[in-house]
């Protein structure tokens, strides 16, 4: 399986959803949701699921599941 790899650094309960693309593989990600129970990563994946066009069962967090520097792989 081939995969693409992406850093992510993560802002949780923030007022406003964001979504800024800082290079290629690259993103800084506001989210509403709280960093609990896992809710802020659900809503990090779907964003980036949707940025590529893929599904979110092809997101996948590689590193940093309780940090706020992440490391996901989008699966082809």
């Amino acid at each position: 399986m081939e995969s693409n790899l992406v850093k992510v650094k993560v802002f949780p309960k923030t007022k406003k959803e964001k979504f800024v693309e800082c290079s290629d593989n690259s993103f800084e990600i506001y989210v509403r949701e709280p960093a609990e129970r896992n809710m802020a990563n659900t809503r990090v994946r779907e964003l980036i699921a949707r940025h590529f066009g893929v599904e979110l069962s092809k997101v996948v967090i590689r590193t940093g599941h309780r940090a706020r520097g992440k490391t996901l792989a989008i699966i082809k």
